[in-house]
């Protein structure tokens, strides 16, 4: 007897990618059960259908999806994160809230297949570039984040913090506007964050601040 299809719920605001994973899918026993364009949206429809795996895609008009990883592992689904760029540490937050893999964008479409595949049987699935990176956060490694904050990026995440606007920042610390942005540049790229609000909550959780 033939294995029965794995169901899966894509999760991709744009509708060409959409059609596209799910024309690729569903010619290798796979079964898209329904396709999502937000984060309320996918909590919906995986609550519905209760999928074996999601593909999702981490920049949604409504959040981060990875925000959204713990709940959708909750209704018992494998979640295949999907993203244009990613960092170590954006792939070591995947992992760490219960997320089964992460693809770039740029991955072909027969990788996705086979990714979700594995997924669906219980494997890991991360991007050959940034396996390494994961793996070391994951076995410790590698220090925190923070550590490789500078003293001024770390100064920088404390004000912030705080509620301090990019000029507030600027005239506590006595630097250029410019400086400023450099700075929340490179600690946003070393936490994996796409804001400052994220990067709060990110350096938080790790303990880098209180």
């Amino acid at each position: 007897m033939s294995a029965p299809p794995i169901r899966v719920v894509i999760v991709e605001d744009h509708d060409m990618v959409a059609e596209a994973i799910a024309l690729a899918l569903e010619r290798s026993n796979v079964r898209v059960t329904a396709r999502a364009d937000t984060m309320a949206l996918a909590l919906a429809e995986v609550t519905r259908h209760r999928p074996d795996v999601v593909v999702l895609d981490r920049r949604l008009p409504d959040g981060d999806g990875i925000d959204l990883i713990g709940e959708l592992a909750a209704l018992g689904a494998r979640v295949l994160v999907l993203t244009a760029e990613a960092t170590a540490a954006v792939a070591t937050r995947v992992a760490e809230t219960g997320g089964s893999g992460l693809l770039l964008k740029s991955s072909k479409l027969d990788e996705l297949v086979v990714g979700v595949h594995r997924v669906a049987s219980g494997e890991a699935v991360f991007d050959s570039r940034l396996l390494a990176g994961v793996l070391d956060r994951l076995t410790g490694r590698v220090d925190p984040a923070g550590a490789a904050l500078t003293e001024r990026e770390q100064q920088t995440l404390f004000l912030l913090a705080d509620g301090a606007s990019t000029r507030e920042i600027g005239v506590k610390l006595g630097i250029a506007h410019n400086t400023v942005r450099n700075h929340i540049r490179n600690l946003l790229q070393k936490l994996g964050a796409r804001s400052k609000l994220e990067a709060v909550s990110i350096a938080r959780r790790q303990g880098v601040i209180d």
